[in-house]
């Protein structure tokens, strides 16, 4: 006999499909010279700097822009991108990057461009998001909340223009996740020449709304709630260029501590090197918040591939033979954080009663359906400092009780759980796990009430601080561990919106910080198990999950892989007609 869900699901996406096919005719057209994404919400801008959501990392970073550095899909090492190669010195302290040459920005309906790529861009990108007084630091809100959460800002002392193809940046302290951090989602480049034109116009904010990179597509246009639609940039520098970097000259290295140039480059170009001969010319997200409706588009065949399929659609993509379901364990992390600002939630015993109150393991098996592993900690297992043998709190409901009794919580005490209106890979379905936690607080004499707003506002009145606790999680964008632990917990992630349980420890900041200055792995090794040590007693919030991440896509389409370091890639992605 069928399951209850697996009823209701076929029911629902019955009647989505009836409601697809009525409209697929009409749509046709528009649809058959593309690939067509069926994405989850709105991109809150077209600038990856500005924002941390996976919706806009996904609608932007990838599509539109290129970086100085890439990760590897396979290995996760660092390399080239608009830097063919670069220098460190013996100390940790100076980089310098050879730029590449003759790599053409978009040309567009509002901007044309007069010249390619060169240092001049690489310093306004850079010295937009750290230097408060750069013309265009406040443009759209002068929020920069990936690089302000790693206080990589004030580490910077300066970016230096050599000449036109190499740029110089000297840090304070030695930093040994810097390079990772210029190779992450949140690091593009833009255009100076189309900042200094919509400056003489009046129209600074353009630049992120009407956006200009080097990507593999160009912006064309965007209805809220409807799509995005970009068109293949025919210049694209991976597709024209030889792939063949400029590297520095023997008699240049000198008092170099790395010297890192093509080698691990060729998988990354060999992933596009046959795109030239794609019959795509257009790419469009088809905004779909509904997974049944992105699931049905995808059945039918108006979407392409979709974001997030839903853990009780999983079995029915891997039963159809027009369908393929790509998985690969997650980097991310999700959790149940509480407000340390607020209290008693500022009381670490009664957040280790919290934590006690709830099974996580229950929470896994009706939330995750097997498709991910328990937390002990915000590492996960594909990262190198994952740490087996963590401490984890117990379900245990008796010491629950005591430990609220002894710190003055009465019964009957109420408290909110922020549930995330949206699906993500580390929490599927946030607001069923937040009822599969309300009723395990309600054994210990808690009364939860569940909130949730739409996407934006839910993110907005977070960062406000209005929550007493919330359900949501992080998906980092490269393996070194810095990404997971300074973004969610330290004191200068607070006000970028990042550290959800507005927690300020400064033992917690200064181990961070001493990891950062040795590259030795089995030092920083030692200092993260001390991180965890510190996290499990102080709890600021309870580790859940590390979940899969699943791409659902039609089998007409090619090179489509999941990119296990940040948003989803369609540059090289072909479609077979």
């Amino acid at each position: 006999m069928f399951n209850g869900w697996v009823v209701r699901l076929f029911l629902v996406l019955f009647t989505a499909l009836l409601v697809v096919s009525c409209g697929k005719q009409n749509k046709q057209a528009f649809y058959n010279s593309g690939i067509i994404y069926c994405s989850e919400s709105n991109p809150v801008t077209f600038n990856p700097q500005l924002d941390t959501s996976s919706t806009t990392s996904d609608a932007s970073s990838h599509q539109l822009y290129d970086r100085l550095l890439d990760f590897d899909p396979d290995s996760g090492r660092i390399v080239p991108s608009l830097a063919s190669s670069w220098l460190v010195t013996n100390d940790g302290l100076t980089y310098v990057f050879q730029l590449r040459k003759d790599v053409a920005f978009h040309s567009t309906a509002y901007f044309t461009p007069s010249r390619t790529f060169n240092a001049d861009d690489v310093i306004f990108s850079l010295d937009r998001w750290r230097l408060r007084s750069h013309p265009y630091h406040y443009v759209s809100g002068g929020r920069y909340p990936y690089f302000e959460s790693l206080g990589l800002a004030q580490n910077i002392a300066s970016v230096e223009r050599v000449n036109g193809y190499r740029i110089e940046i000297t840090l304070k302290r030695r930093d040994s996740s810097f390079l990772s951090n210029l190779a992450t989602d949140f690091a593009v480049i833009l255009s100076e020449e189309y900042a200094s034109q919509l400056a003489e116009d009046g129209t600074p904010s353009k630049i992120d709304q009407l956006p200009i990179g080097t990507g593999p597509f160009k912006f064309v246009s965007y209805r809220k709630d409807h799509f995005i639609k970009y068109a293949r940039h025919n210049q694209y520098w991976r597709l024209i260029n030889d792939n063949t970097p400029e590297t520095f000259a023997d008699n240049e290295s000198q008092n170099v501590a790395v010297n890192s140039t093509q080698q691990d480059e060729t998988t990354l170009a060999n992933s596009i090197e046959d795109a030239s001969n794609t019959s795509v010319k257009q790419l469009v997200f088809d905004i779909t918040p509904r997974s049944s409706l992105r699931l049905a588009k995808l059945i039918t065949g108006e979407c392409d591939a979709t974001a997030f399929p839903a853990q009780t659609e999983l079995e029915v993509i891997r039963t159809r033979d027009d369908l393929v379901l790509a998985e690969k364990p997650g980097l991310n992390i999700g959790f149940w954080a509480f407000n340390t600002q607020r209290p008693p939630f500022d009381n670490p015993d009664v957040r280790h009663a919290l934590a006690a109150a709830i099974d996580k393991n229950t929470l896994l098996e009706a939330v995750y359906f097997d498709s991910a592993t328990r937390a002990k900690t915000l590492l996960p297992a594909a990262s190198w400092a994952f740490q087996n043998d963590a401490d984890d709190t117990a379900y245990n409901p008796v010491l629950a009780r005591k430990l609220l009794s002894d710190s003055g919580v009465k019964p009957g005490f109420s408290m909110t759980i922020w549930a995330m209106p949206v699906e993500r890979a580390y929490n599927p379905n946030a607001h069923k796990m937040a009822e599969l936690i309300q009723r395990y607080l309600r054994d210990v004499g808690i009364d939860a009430t569940i909130v949730s707003y739409d996407w934006t506002t839910f993110r907005r009145h977070l960062q406000e601080g209005l929550h007493d606790s919330v359900l949501i999680g992080w998906s980092a964008d490269n393996g070194d561990p810095d990404n997971f632990y300074r973004p969610l917990l330290s004191c200068g992630a607070i006000p970028s919106g990042t550290n959800r349980a507005m927690w300020c420890n400064k033992d917690y900041d200064e181990l961070l910080n001493k990891a950062l200055q040795t590259d030795n792995i089995d030092e920083r090794n030692a200092i993260y198990q001390q991180v965890n040590r510190l996290l499990y007693e102080r709890l600021p919030l309870v580790p859940i999950a590390h979940a899969y991440r699943y791409q659902a896509y039609r089998k007409d389409l090619e090179n489509m892989t999941i990119n296990p370091f940040g948003g989803v890639r369609f540059g090289g992605v072909e479609k077979t007609l």
